[in-house]
């Protein structure tokens, strides 16, 4: 019998920033994952403080990006990879209302630090931009492929990984510990994405789960060192190759790429990139993401010692490290969820 402090389900980004808040505490953990849930391997990995659709604050951006980057970078440190990306981002203006909304927007107190007041001209002749830019500063990419990779490769040499799928009818939860299979545990934490919902103990929370789809491109000519956000995400990522992102179907559930989700990316793409270019890879997975856009954390009520750290949505980099710290200090510390992201503010 193994004896450890935590079960951690799922290996995505909300369940690795939460097992690097256990090493940093000097925590035991085991980590079941079968790679049934993909929404972390298929996000872009971009990281900015606005909502660039409409010119709004992220939720709690400062105090995310103050969490986030130091984990990446004490991960980057430890595991001997690159990660984070420092990266310039630009708001592709389509209208001069669009201008006028962003300078709008860089007098908002929330917003100023992040947000430029000059309208950069475009000096690509390959990419229409006539209205020009907007630069969103304190942005970059996180490369969740090889984060996730290298974590998880790092968690077999010490034997802390188990990939297979968890089987919750085998779990004994009992008032001062749990078991399942050969390991004793104090606390077990469901991170398993869009998985919660086969999910007996969490599976009524309202997980909506958002299908996205990104393509990888090549494109020899375009020689473009900043992330361009218009009806889509362009995002280099090195040897002329560009993330193209990303869609959003409420209805298809699936990890399956579709003919139309790749239609949808290259009709917008080519609204406004004027080169050749080559689809060298096609992606999906299904986004956990929450009604009101905010991460379920808490535990469950009857179960004190079975807890849930899910929802990230569309923005797991910058969100998970800042939801696996409150989930973290809530457990170990007994310090209170706050409302906005408790599961208890769906309780009915």
């Amino acid at each position: 019998m193994i004896k450890v402090d935590y079960i951690v389900v799922g290996s995505g980004l909300a369940g690795i920033t939460f097992c690097e808040h256990l090493r940093a505490h000097n925590k035991s953990f085991v980590v079941y994952d079968n790679a049934s849930q993909q929404s972390s391997l298929v996000a872009a990995g971009l990281y900015n403080p606005v909502v660039l659709k409409r010119f709004t604050p992220v939720w709690k951006a400062k105090e995310q990006l103050e969490l986030c980057l130091p984990v990446y970078h004490k991960i980057e440190e430890r595991l001997n990879v690159k990660l984070d990306y420092k990266l310039k981002v630009l708001r592709r203006f389509i209208s001069i209302e669009e201008q006028n909304q962003w300078f709008t927007a860089t007098d908002h107190p929330m917003l100023e630090q992040y947000l430029s007041s000059s309208i950069i001209k475009n000096e690509n002749p390959l990419i229409k931009a006539d209205h020009g830019y907007g630069e969103v500063f304190e942005a970059g990419r996180l490369d969740t492929d090889t984060l996730i990779e290298a974590y998880k490769a790092d968690l077999k040499t010490e034997s802390l990984l188990r990939e297979e799928a968890f089987n919750y009818n085998e779990l004994n939860p009992e008032e001062n510990q749990l078991q399942y299979d050969d390991v004793q545990a104090k606390h077990i934490v469901f991170a398993e994405g869009f998985g919660l919902k086969q999910n007996p103990f969490f599976g009524s929370l309202p997980l909506n789960g958002t299908k996205g789809e990104v393509i990888v491109i090549k494109a020899k000519e375009l020689k473009l060192e900043h992330a361009v956000k218009s009806s889509v995400f362009i995002i280099p990522t090195g040897d002329d190759e560009y993330t193209v992102g990303s869609t959003y179907n409420w209805e298809d559930k699936s990890n399956h790429p579709t003919d139309d989700g790749k239609r949808e990316l290259t009709t917008k793409l080519e609204s406004f990139l004027k080169c050749n270019y080559e689809v060298v890879d096609h992606k999906a997975g299904v986004r956990p993401t929450v009604i009101d856009r905010r991460p379920l954390i808490g535990s469950h009520s009857k179960y004190k010692n079975m807890h849930v750290l899910n929802g990230m949505g569309t923005r797991g980099v910058m969100i998970a490290p800042y939801a696996a710290q409150i989930l973290f200090n809530n457990i170990e510390y007994g310090q209170p969820i706050e409302e906005e992201v408790n599961i208890t503010r769906f309780s009915s």
